[in-house]
């Protein structure tokens, strides 16, 4: 009898699990649409949802911020608009964090945060911010190396920098090409882990060479 209930406990707990992975698979595509539609404020919102569902994993939070921050540098000439988008930006990154210490890939949401501040006003935002990027990038390479997303914008932001102090950017041109090998090996975790940035790798290897 005790054998007969533990396999019916284990049965109807798999169930369990299985519709709510589908709940969240569902979910996920349904955001990544709307994203792809141009409809940021619903996809953000919907990751909220998810995330709030499953609290226990970074990457709905994780999708919600980068959502914002990439929105946000369509912005830069509304500053109370993009500030009150990064500040919720922000509080999604602090969840993805708690959910995943130590993440090359949260880092690198954090750099492009705290980038878009910059890029909204340098005179503001640079002194404080330029050193923090720099930084986090870092501690982001460090982390995880072959990490391309990490090389990538890593090299973006040096070779920005370099730009508007008149530096050969040339070294960084070099990055891009490690990025885009990195690309060719990458393989994500599972179908919604992050896997963006080869075209954007691919444009910067163009451009370097015109």
């Amino acid at each position: 009898m005790y054998k007969l209930a533990l396999i019916i406990i284990m049965f109807l707990t798999s169930q369990v699990e299985a519709q709510t992975e589908t709940q969240y698979e569902t979910g996920m595509q349904k955001a990544f649409a709307l994203w792809q539609d141009n409809k940021p404020e619903e996809a953000a919102n919907l990751f909220e949802r998810i995330a709030n569902a499953d609290n226990q994993n970074w990457l709905p939070s994780y999708y919600a911020a980068q959502v914002l921050i990439y929105d946000a540098f369509s912005k830069l000439q509304e500053p109370k608009a993009m500030e009150l988008q990064l500040k919720r930006a922000q509080n999604f990154i602090n969840d993805a964090t708690t959910n995943s210490k130590d993440n090359a890939e949260v880092l690198v949401l954090q750099a492009l945060l705290h980038t878009a501040y910059v890029a909204s006003d340098g005179a503001k935002y640079g002194m404080t911010l330029a050193p923090k990027v720099a930084r986090i990038y870092a501690q982001a390479y460090k982390l995880d190396p072959k990490n391309p997303r990490v090389v990538l914008k890593q090299a973006g932001w040096n070779k920005g920098s370099a730009e508007y102090f008149g530096q050969d950017i040339a070294p960084f041109c070099k990055e891009f090409d490690k990025a885009l090998e990195l690309f060719a090996n990458f393989k994500p975790e599972s179908k919604f882990h992050p896997n963006w940035g080869k075209e954007e790798a691919e444009a910067m290897v163009k451009s370097c060479k015109q």
